[in-house]
This record gives C-alpha cells, structure tokens and sequence, in this order.
C-alpha cells in the first residue's frame, strides 16, 4: 500500500496513543472514506428502498454528489482522500527524511507520484482506444500531483511559507475565476446540442472560436474559465465531454487540499501537544474553514467539479473534523474493534480501489444471491445483492489484511 493515496502511517503521539506505533485513526478514516465508493453507496441506496426509516432516507440523499452548486457527504469523499495524502505525508515523509534525507524523500516522492499517476491512467483504460483517448486527468492522477506537489513542498518549504503558498492559491484561484474574460459560449453537454441544432453543425471548436462576446465573474457550467481552459488546452479524453471535473487548473486549488492535510499531520506528529489538545485544535480548524468557506460561497461558490476556493475550505473543515472523531475515538477513548474493516480496507485503499474499477463484484454477488433469489425476495434481494457486493469487498481486505499483503511502491 502506498503511502501516496496515504498509507498507513506510524507517530508517537502524546497521551494514550504512546502505546501504539501505529494511527489506526488514520487507516480507519481512510477505510471509511473508501467505504462509501466500494458499495457502501449502493447498500445505502436499497436500505431507503427497502425500509421507509427516516435516517436511512437522509443518508441516501447523501449518497450522490449535488448537480453543480452545494455541497453532500458524496461531494466530501474525494477531497477527504486527498486531506488524508497530505496527512500521511508528514509521517511517512518525516520518516523517509531521517533515514535517506530530503534527496531520497524526493526521489520517493517522484517515483510514488508516477506510479499512481500511471495506475490513474490505466484505470480509464489506458491506451484501449488509442492515444486521443487516453484520460489523462482524473482521480488518481490529481492525486498524484497533489501528493507530489505536497511532498515536494515539505520537504523544502517551511511551516508559514507553506501558509502563504496555500493562502496565495486560494486567493489566485478566485481571481482568476472571478476576473479572467472567457467567451459567452456554454460547452455544457446539452447546451451544446441546441447549439449544434440552431447551427447546423457540430464543430464545436469552430463556433466556440467565432463566438466574440466575452463574459468574466461566470461560475456557471459549461461557462466558466477552468472548463473553458481545459476545452482548449487538455488533450485526450474529457470525462464531461468539452471539459473534464478533474481538469487542468482545478488541480491547482487540489494542492491546498493536501496543504490542509499536511498541517494536521504536523499537529498530530508534535510530541509536545497532548492528544486532547490536538483534537480541540482540529476541532477548532474545522468549525473555522466551514464557517469561512460557506461566507465566501455568497460570493465565491462551493462548486466540487470547479474545486473552488470556498469548497477547498468547507471540504477541508470537514475533512479536520471526521479526523479529530476518529483520533478521539480510536486513538484516546481506545473504542477499536469497531473499526476493524474500516482498517482492512484503509490498509489496501489503493488495491480495492484499482480492484473495484477493475473487477465487476456485483457480477460475483449475483453469482450468489442474484436470479431467482434476487427476483423471489423483490426490493429486498436488491439490498441482498447490495450487502453480498459489499460483503465480497470486506472478505478481500481481510483476506489481504490477515496475511499482511499491501500493495506498497
């Protein structure tokens, strides 16, 4: 398992987690996140189909990210990926540090990065369907360069310089937003089709150069400068069609996410903050980035496939607080055994998530309880076929787990 999409990590922190070399907290709360994208959706999706609960029916309008502006738990998963990268990469990188110095920490940095970047690509089958349609951005790959763009900066920038850089972004972010022209066309999906109707043609890169008027301040999709930027510039396929969510410059304000990460992961390694304090802190960075991101989305939006700024910090705010549960949890009240499978998978992240997009579990579920099962049980055997899917996940990071096989580069 690699420390990149983070690994697991190893502190001595004050108070009672001196006991262990270990942050279970972490590998927990990665697992948790994991969780959500390995079936634990779906099984939530045929719970409120099954059962009229009311906290099964809020849960489930969680479960899908928001159209375009706002935020849901499902919009939080991502970024809390991306935090917990930055948080890893202060244990695994301080580590690295001591034993090889900042040079062999780059070169893991450079050779981890790459890696993943690679397994990004292969994700979205690769070189399949040629080179023209290699998806060259995605999740993994903004992973990639946030971890790397992350590490690169640890291990040479200090701590207020890492401040002002990630200050900086966010500001730069919104101005360019705010203030750069783009043209008035909207390459979103089905405005493109009208357009192409009232045209008649479907040259979009023709009628998108002859548009003339510009707009600036626009945060609307299909017209706005990171889509229209990426329309231009990014090669390959786009995953929206003209544009992609994981596109070209919204990876830049992605590296403050893992910033955040970072400074979290410098509090929880500090031997001089007791453990309860660290919560308090986190809990505090928390309540402070939400309540700072949700004003500046009055003027800024939260928007997750812009990954704009005031979503940087309303993610990140979230992402500080789900940490500071799991530690208090599991690294000062002790309360573990719940945790367990949050472990199995936060121990293989990488592995289930390349397993799950590579390896249809569903169709294995169905081999067990789909059919004649699934079709005499009704909306209940969709929720059978739901929990064996999850199930057949769970069973694999044990399997993994027990025999202490991690998938590490």
């Amino acid at each position: 398992m690699t420390d990149a999409i983070p690994a697991p990590a190893s502190a001595a922190p004050s108070g009672p987690a001196k006991t262990t070399a270990r942050l279970l907290s972490l590998d927990a709360l990665r697992g948790f996140d994991m969780f959500w994208i390995v079936g634990g959706d779906e099984l939530m999706h045929q719970l409120r189909a099954a059962f009229t609960f009311p906290p099964f029916t809020w849960i489930d309008s969680q479960m899908d990210h928001v159209a375009w502006r706002g935020l849901a738990f499902y919009d939080c998963i991502f970024p809390l990926f991306v935090f917990m990268a930055g948080v890893s990469a202060v244990f695994s990188l301080g580590r690295t540090i001591e034993q090889h110095g900042r040079a062999g920490a780059m070169r893991r940095i450079f050779t981890r990065s790459l890696i993943l970047y690679f397994l990004g690509v292969i994700v979205y089958h690769g070189l399949a369907n040629g080179v023209d349609h290699i998806r060259w951005v995605g999740v993994l790959q903004r992973i990639a360069i946030s971890y790397c763009v992350t590490g690169l900066l640890f291990c040479t920038v200090r701590l207020r310089g890492l401040i002002a850089i990630s200050v900086a972004i966010l500001l730069g972010y919104w101005a360019v937003l705010a203030w750069v022209p783009v043209r008035d066309f909207n390459l979103e999906t089905e405005h493109l089709r009208h357009t192409w109707a009232q045209a008649g043609t479907t040259n979009t890169a023709a009628l998108f150069q002859a548009t003339t008027q510009y707009v600036t301040g626009r945060y609307d999709d299909g017209v706005n400068v990171p889509q229209h930027f990426d329309f231009q510039y990014l090669p390959g396929r786009k995953w929206d069609g003209a544009y992609d969510p994981e596109g070209l410059l919204s990876s830049v304000p992605a590296i403050v996410t893992c910033l955040l990460g970072l400074f979290a992961g410098m509090l929880l390694r500090n031997p001089k903050i007791t453990d309860r304090k660290k919560v308090s802190y986190l809990c505090l960075a928390g309540f402070a980035m939400v309540a700072v991101g949700a004003l500046w989305g009055l003027e800024f939006p939260i928007i997750k496939k812009l990954w704009t700024s005031s979503y940087v910090l309303v993610a990140g705010g979230i992402s500080c607080l789900f940490l500071a549960a799991f530690y208090q949890v599991i690294e000062i009240q002790r309360w573990r055994s719940w945790a367990k499978p949050f472990v199995w998978i936060g121990t293989n992240s990488i592995t289930i998530y390349l397993a799950y997009h590579l390896v249809k579990f569903s169709d294995y579920a169905a081999c067990v309880v789909g059919g004649p099962v699934q079709a005499a049980l009704g909306v209940y055997g969709d929720l059978l076929l739901a929990a064996t899917d999850v199930a057949l996940v769970l069973l694999l990071v044990r399997f993994l787990h027990q025999r202490k096989l991690f998938l590490r580069f």
